[in-house]
């Protein structure tokens, strides 16, 4: 199956044979972060006392980083999977971790950064304490608006796994059914194993099947691509667009809260309406 988030993927995939040869330790950040955000991961990996480390895609397309047997790579989105075969051959090795959505999700990604370069579990511990902290406090009132809330992910960017996680086990949502165009286990199988035992999970887009399944289970919210969603509205059926999730800055603990924002935005204002 296609999706718009293999864009992204093409792209990168086509930079890897331009990259330099290197057997220099590093860790290597792969996939596009808002720059405020990149940021901050940089300067938390630099308090962990990760280093030195480097980012595909680099700021400037002429500085693209090395790359070789002694790269970790961390990817920053799920639906990398080219790319981080690419890289693989070239003798890099793949950090297995959630991805870093919700204080949860970023939580495990940098422990599992930390790990993979024997930093020790107290020092980690240590340096993210605050933020999840941080996270937690801003995702309370937005919790309020979901827990509870029946979830429908429709399969469209291959980031259903890591939303319907965050989604579930840090605002209390149910999850109906998670889709997902591809599931890649190499990349997916730490959130896979987060999810509950008895989630429903499709993959492939199969929509007329997928639209009666949403239409008999009566969801609260579906997550779902822009051709979607205005019928679904109109339908009556409150509907977030996947691929708003793709160009906000979403990631990491400080974005917990404006993340689930997102989600709870749709039902604040579906209540909010009045039916004459």
């Amino acid at each position: 199956e296609t999706t718009f988030t293999q864009g992204e993927d093409q792209a990168l995939t086509a930079l890897v044979p331009l990259m330099p040869q290197s057997t220099t330790p590093q860790l290597l950040l792969v996939g596009t972060l808002a720059d405020g955000v990149e940021e901050r991961f940089l300067t938390l990996f630099e308090r962990l006392g990760i280093g030195p480390v480097a980012s595909l895609p680099p700021r400037r397309s002429t500085e693209l980083p090395a790359v070789g047997p002694g790269t970790k790579l961390l990817l920053t989105q799920p639906f990398l999977g080219q790319t981080a075969r690419a890289l693989q051959a070239k003798g890099a090795e793949l950090i297995s971790s959630p991805y870093p959505l919700g204080v949860e999700g970023s939580e495990l990604w940098f422990r599992a950064a930390a790990r993979a370069f024997g930093i020790s579990d107290e020092h980690t511990t240590s340096v993210l304490e605050p933020l999840v902290t941080r996270g937690r406090a801003a995702l309370e009132p937005h919790r309020k608006a979901l827990e509870g809330k029946r979830l429908f992910l429709l399969p469209d960017s291959q980031m259903e796994l890591a939303l319907g996680r965050f989604l579930q086990r840090e605002c209390g949502m149910e999850l109906v059914e998670v889709g997902t165009p591809y599931l890649d286990r190499a990349l997916q199988q730490e959130e896979l194993d987060l999810l509950p035992a008895d989630v429903q999970l499709s993959e492939g887009q199969n929509v007329e099947e997928q639209l009666q399944r949403v239409r008999q289970s009566h969801p609260d919210l579906v997550v779902c691509g822009m051709g979607l969603a205005n019928p679904l509205e109109a339908e009556g059926i409150t509907t977030k667009w996947s691929i708003e999730l793709v160009f906000s800055p979403i990631h990491g603990c400080d974005q917990a809260g404006d993340l689930a924002e997102l989600f709870a935005r749709p039902l604040r204002r579906r209540g909010a309406l009045t039916f004459a």
